[in-house]
């Protein structure tokens, strides 16, 4: 390892320090969900916003809540319902009839961490306004456009039951999310837990603020000086190519089971939340590992698959799957 890389290995190590006092502090909530809390820091630290999809009642809202206050930022839950307004969501001028102003009430999108629960169902305008926000990171009201305050991080959820009455994300809004995540019911252990824990009126949820905003805005300037070496630069392009000219890469067996491969986004996003990754792992490099930990989070949702993949009920997470085991590693 050359002089660089050990600089920023030990710059790693000293101010990812605080990501296990973050994790401690939100465990005295959260039993189990490792794999959650992990991905919303992954998020959280690089930038991107997550799509989270499971069952109700799996610590879902708790979760993100939990981490807002462990990181004494804004948290604002948002329910999506059918006959929501984008106004209802980034705001609205109100008009005064005495003075015959418009003033601008600000919506709910102004804080740091967004619940956007059951982001599918409500209907296109409303999604729209809120991957805006994501995208652009302001919001437009009447003439004045505002800036969203930083960090920001937003994360949708989706119910996969009861499917009546909902609006499904376009697949080109999807893109926009950085990772898409499927969760899934706790073991009997931590369950258990969850039931002495939690198994009262009253529980206690609150948690002390251990982390500030401005150490998160620290941290994300530390994941930029993250090594990703060449040859795993050419990995994550292998993957995210492999997914739209599978014959290039000897996969003829995929070509009919994708409709469309990953988006641009795709590499960049792998390569960010690699690095973020990383640095939850208190390295100053990254290891080939970290992409394929970080990679099917975030290729699940981009992957488009074909009819005859749902005739042969292929998934995608079958297809990328299927690219990790056969692309060289190098």
């Amino acid at each position: 390892m050359d002089t660089g890389i050990t600089a920023i290995n030990e710059k790693v190590k000293k101010e990812s320090v605080f990501i296990e006092n973050l994790v401690s502090e939100i465990r005295k909530v959260i039993v189990g969900q490792d794999y959650l809390i992990q991905r919303l820091l992954v998020g959280l630290l690089a930038n991107g916003h997550i799509l989270v999809e499971g069952v109700p009642g799996l610590a879902k809202t708790m979760s993100i809540r939990t981490l807002s206050q462990a990181i004494d930022t804004k948290f604002q839950r948002l329910q999506f319902t059918p006959d929501l307004l984008p106004a209802d969501l980034i705001g609205t001028l109100i008009y005064n009839p005495k003075d015959g102003a418009f003033t601008t009430k600000k919506g709910p999108i102004f804080a740091n961490i967004i619940l956007a629960d059951e982001i599918n169902r409500a209907p296109a305008k409303v999604q729209s306004a809120l991957l805006e926000a994501m995208q652009e990171r302001q919001v437009t009201i009447g003439e004045n456009t505002f800036k969203l305050d930083d960090p920001f991080l937003v994360m949708a959820t989706q119910n996969p039951i009861e499917q009546e009455g909902t609006y499904p994300l376009p697949e080109a809004q999807i893109d926009r999310f950085m990772l898409k995540i499927n969760i899934t019911y706790p073991n009997i252990d931590e369950e258990h837990k969850i039931l002495q824990r939690m198994g009262s009126t009253s529980p206690k949820t609150d948690v002390n603020a251990v982390v500030d905003p401005a150490d998160i805005i620290k941290a994300r300037g530390v994941v930029d000086e993250i090594y990703i070496d060449e040859k795993l630069q050419k990995y994550i392009l292998d993957i995210v190519f492999a997914t739209r000219e599978p014959k290039n890469y000897k996969l003829d067996e995929l070509t009919d089971l994708i409709q469309y491969g990953a988006s641009p986004r795709a590499t960049l996003y792998l390569s960010l939340a690699a690095k973020a990754f990383a640095f939850i792992q208190g390295r100053g490099y990254v290891t080939p590992q970290d992409v394929k930990s970080i990679g099917m989070d975030v290729l699940r949702h981009r992957v488009i698959i074909s009819y005859e993949a749902e005739a042969e009920e292929k998934t995608s997470e079958d297809i990328i799957k299927k690219i990790f085991d056969e692309i060289e590693v190098p």
